[in-house]
């Protein structure tokens, strides 16, 4: 990967990665592309989900900074409420 291409890939919202991911893997699954093709889509792809990935751990890690890592396992136990 160009450092070019890393710059575009870094300043991509989450979002936009999501989206970018549904239309390859939507463009794969109807057999649109070519074989070259399929594969750089594929590769393409595949960056997007470890950015995705990398963004979403980010974040999970700054909600434990938050909460000072108090997080606890979501309980549908009345008895927590009283």
């Amino acid at each position: 990967m160009t450092t070019e291409n890393q710059d575009q890939k870094d300043e991509m919202s989450f979002e936009d990665a999501i989206a970018e991911l549904g239309s390859l893997v939507s463009r794969l699954e109807a057999g649109e592309l070519p074989l070259e093709e399929s594969i750089a889509a594929y590769q393409k792809g595949v960056e997007l989900v470890q950015l995705c990935t990398s963004r979403l751990e980010k974040v999970e890690n700054q909600i434990k900074i938050l909460d000072k890592e108090l997080l606890k396992p979501f309980s549908s136990d009345k008895s927590d409420i009283e």
